[in-house]
């Protein structure tokens, strides 16, 4: 995809179709190209603990990825570490690429989703692997917990490692 990470691109016809009607909306509403290809690229991806590749992936390994190869930022590997990255915020005001914390198992932030729009997000699921869920699922919504913007401190931008 042309341009840094960071830099919106217009989405493909065919990805714009696909994912406005997957989110419920009207399909000049699908902006960010980036992040719909990169979710195209890697819906279906079965669920790995500590996998990072298309073998398979664990939810905070698909954010890290995303949030690096969509945004230009570099979060930390593990949900424990990006819960500590974030400026919580209401659901009412979530964006495009906001963090989304769940406590499953009686564990406090052991799940991390990123928000996308009309109330969905994208996440690896450790059952079906990465889906786009409603976040007002009657079986998931109970397990959230938290979400936030990745604060201004964390944005390194990866252009600008090493400098």
């Amino acid at each position: 995809m042309k341009g840094a990470p960071g830099e919106v691109v217009k989405p493909q016809a065919d990805i714009a179709d696909k994912y406005s009607a997957i989110l419920g909306i009207d399909r000049s509403e699908i902006q960010n190209g980036r992040l719909y290809a990169f979710i195209d690229n890697w819906m279906g991806t079965p669920y790995k603990f500590g996998g990072e590749d298309k073998d398979g992936v664990d939810c905070s390994g698909l954010v890290q990825l995303l949030e690096q190869q969509v945004f230009g930022i570099n979060i930390p590997r593990s949900t424990s570490q990006q819960i500590n990255v974030i400026k919580r915020k209401y659901e009412e005001e979530l964006v495009e690429g906001d963090l989304l914390f769940f406590d499953y198992d009686g564990k406090k932030f052991s799940h991390v989703a990123v928000y996308l729009q009309n109330g969905y997000y994208v996440h690896a699921s450790s059952s079906k692997g990465v889906i786009i869920t409603k976040l007002h699922d009657p079986y998931t919504y109970k397990y959230f917990s938290r979400c936030g913007s990745i604060a201004d401190t964390a944005q390194l931008k990866t252009d600008d490692q090493g400098k």
